[in-house]
This record gives structure tokens, C-alpha cells and sequence, in this order.
């Protein structure tokens, strides 16, 4: 016998993966881990028994339910499932499946639609993050068509607008959580910063390399993971996140001057492979490190003047625009930050599990 498990199967962004009901899951946190695991075929390098696809962005779940507090339309818990250990991990938030949370809720009756366009508040759970998000509603149906573009994601789609509110030390307490702009780990200069996803910054040239290589060069240099482990794990305590051997927190980004027309350029490691693209609030970070005056983001990047910057974050697979509102009174502060993601509703049905 197997049990059964409503979900929807959506693309969020550059990511994608099963979305449910939390009340159609396990009530109880470490049950609800186990059926993820089962539900995505972890552990298990192919994950061939699931649902995942043997990689970290299409091995990640999204958990819905109605918001519990005024003003709060909906609230989200993000799970990152680990494909090669039996590992589930809420701690970090995930921008582009966040970007799937509103037409999950409208294709499910959760919420209905509130004219041509219908923007929602929505409370990221895993950090208490939120997030104002628009999506097109012509005839209060959910649209998926549309001429946006995301590097990452092949065609075109109607565009999701995030608008994040209040996510400097969303993780780790404050957007510098050792209290410096620069650290030093390993004789490594980093910046360790929180805008919405813990990252610890470093120039590629420090550690030998140009940072813009391709995504398998970087995942087959064994000795530039092994360094960069290493600052991950005495970065983590310093950010207030504890023992981080078993968290995909914090995030590994190695910066270099752009190349392609944008202001930065990044390859992310999350945390121990390299990211095709990057994350959404890891974008974010970056860009706010990029126009934070001493950081080492900042050294390499190319900022644009103005109160309203719009930062392009290069990465392996193309660009990722974010939005950056600064402080009127002091310009080196983010006081906004708004992006545009896509998604899509790919399957509808039901999940077994033994």
C-alpha cells in the first residue's frame, strides 16, 4: 500500500519542484521531513525513486497555508530536500520558488483573484521575511503567458513582481552579522552579509581563480571547495547560524569585475557545488554588498549613481536584475528591493509515497 499526497509540480523562477498544502503534509516536523524525502527520492544521487532531479534547484519543496496574522494573505515554508543525505533544511529562504506561492494559492482556491492584476502579502516562514507579490489576473484567472524573460528559464512568461520588505539580517540578526564590512578567514578578506540570505562574499582572484570560469570547472576544482568549506564553517558561527556543517547556510559567492554589461559578477556556491545561475535573495545580498562602500563586493563592482539603482548580477547562465531603493538620508543604505521572477503551474495530481 501507498499513501497519496495532493500537490501541484510548479516552476518558480529558475527553480521548481512539488508545492502542497501544509495541511496535506505531516503535522509533525520530523514526519513531514521524512515524506519529503520520500516524496523527492532522496537520499539518492538520481533521486530516481522521486521526484527531485538529482540537483539542488529542482530538489526543493514549497508548503502553502492561509496567513494566521492581520494583513498576512499567505504564509510559506521553503524546504531545501538534500539529494545525496537524508537531510531537510528550512533555514534558508528561496526567492524563486517564492515566485510560484501566489498562482499556487490561486490555482488551489486558497485565495482568489482580485482583478486584472492580484498582489498578495506573503510571509516566508523559514525567516519571517515578507514579501509584497503581483502576478496578472485577467478575468481572475492566473496568466502564465507573457513576454518576460528570465536568463535561466527558456521562452517567455508573464511577469511576477517581488517587492521584499524588511530583509536586511533576516537569517543571521542584522545585514553584517560579525558587525564588520570585512572579515578575515583562512588569510581571506570576505564580507559576510544578510539581506535576505546569508552570503559570505570573497574576490575570485583570492583564491586563485578568475570567477569566470564555467560551472563544471569550478564543481571539478576539488582544492577550491575544500578552501572555501573551510571559510564556510568559520563564517557560520561568526553570522549567528552555529554549526553549519549540515546547512546549506551561508552561501559561498565568488565576485569579480563584470564583463558582460553588468555591475558584478558572481558564481554561488550553494553551499558546496556551484549554482547554474543565482538565487533570488542571494542576488539581492549581493547587489546590496555591491553598493555597501568598503565591502569586498563593492571593490570589484561598477555601481550606478542615483537613489533607485538597478543592479545586473552576472552569473553562469546570463544576468539577474535587482532593484535596489537607497536610504534619501544615507545613500549607501537599502531601504527596497524589488525583482521580477516567472512561473508555472507543469503538473497537477497526486504524489505516492510507501
Amino acid at each position: 500500500m501507498q499513501r497519496s499526497i495532493p500537490c501541484l509540480f510548479m516552476r518558480g523562477g529558475t527553480s521548481r519542484g512539488p508545492f502542497f498544502l501544509e495541511s496535506d503534509l505531516p503535522s509533525e516536523a520530523s514526519a513531514r521531513d521524512a515524506a519529503l524525502l520520500a516524496i523527492m527520492g532522496s537520499p539518492d544521487a538520481r533521486q530516481i525513486d522521486g521526484l527531485g532531479g538529482a540537483d539542488t534547484l529542482t530538489s526543493k519543496v514549497g508548503i502553502v497555508r492561509p496567513g494566521t496574522s492581520a494583513g498576512i494573505d499567505l504564509e510559506f515554508l521553503f524546504a531545501q530536500v538534500s539529494v545525496k543525505e537524508a537531510r531537510v533544511d528550512t533555514t534558508p529562504n528561496c526567492g524563486n520558488m517564492l515566485a510560484a506561492v501566489v498562482p499556487f494559492a490561486l490555482e488551489t482556491g486558497l485565495v482568489k483573484a482580485r482583478g486584472d492584476t492580484t498582489t498578495l502579502r506573503v510571509l516566508t516562514r523559514n525567516t519571517g521575511t515578507l514579501s509584497d507579490i503581483e502576478v496578472r489576473t485577467p478575468g481572475k484567472q492566473i496568466q502564465y503567458a507573457g513576454t518576460a524573460r528570465i536568463d535561466g528559464v527558456p521562452g517567455t512568461s508573464a511577469p511576477i513582481s517581488i517587492s521584499f520588505l524588511d530583509t536586511a539580517g533576516s537569517v543571521c540578526g542584522s545585514l553584517l552579522a560579525t558587525g564588520h564590512v570585512v572579515d578575515r578567514f583562512d588569510d581571506v578578506e570576505v564580507t559576510c552579509i544578510d539581506n535576505g540570505m546569508p552570503v559570505v562574499i570573497i574576490s575570485a582572484a583570492d583564491l586563485g581563480v578568475t570567477g569566470y570560469e564555467s560551472r563544471d570547472a569550478l564543481n571539478a576544482n576539488a582544492a577550491l571547495k575544500k578552501r572555501i568549506e573551510s571559510i564556510r564553517l568559520q563564517a557560520g558561527p561568526k553570522m549567528n547560524l552555529g554549526d553549519v556543517a549540515k546547512l546549506v547556510v551561508p552561501k559561498m559567492c565568488l565576485v569579480a569585475e563584470p564583463r558582460a554589461g553588468g555591475h558584478i559578477s558572481t558564481r554561488t556556491f550553494i553551499p558546496h557545488d556551484c549554482h547554474a545561475a543565482v538565487g533570488v535573495l542571494g542576488a539581492v545580498t549581493v547587489a546590496t554588498a555591491a553598493v555597501l562602500p568598503g565591502s569586498v563586493a563593492h571593490r570589484c563592482a561598477v555601481v550606478p549613481p542615483g537613489l533607485n539603482k538597478s543592479i545586473s548580477v552576472e552569473h553562469p547562465s546570463g544576468e539577474f536584475t535587482v532593484v535596489l531603493g537607497m536610504n534619501p538620508s544615507n545613500p549607501s543604505e537599502v531601504v527596497r528591493a524589488a525583482l521580477l521572477r516567472t512561473a508555472r503551474l507543469i503538473m497537477r495530481g497526486e504524489v505516492y509515497i510507501p
